[in-house]
């Protein structure tokens, strides 16, 4: 299972997705949030319960902080992959 959205507040453009992080999910993603940062504003992807991530899911998360994506997270395992990639 996963579940995706996303919220435009004044200051920052907020993506939560929830579930499995798999490979199949990595390009709607990825998508959003590339066409979230078009509007210059700041894009937070939150990492909300998930309980699974694959490589594909990795290494599009590692991408997305490289263009400037913060990332955040809740649970011990979600939190230390998030600080790893940071």
């Amino acid at each position: 299972m996963f579940r995706m959205s996303k919220t435009e507040e004044k200051s920052r453009t907020l993506v939560t997705i929830e579930g499995q992080l798999l490979n199949d999910c990595v390009t709607v993603v990825e998508s959003c949030c590339n066409q979230a940062k078009v509007s210059g504003k700041p894009v937070y992807l939150f990492l909300r319960d998930i309980s699974t991530i694959d490589r594909p899911g990795r290494a599009m998360l590692h991408r997305l902080a490289s263009s400037g994506v913060r990332l955040l997270a809740n649970g011990v395992y979600n939190d230390y992959l998030v600080r790893g990639l940071q």
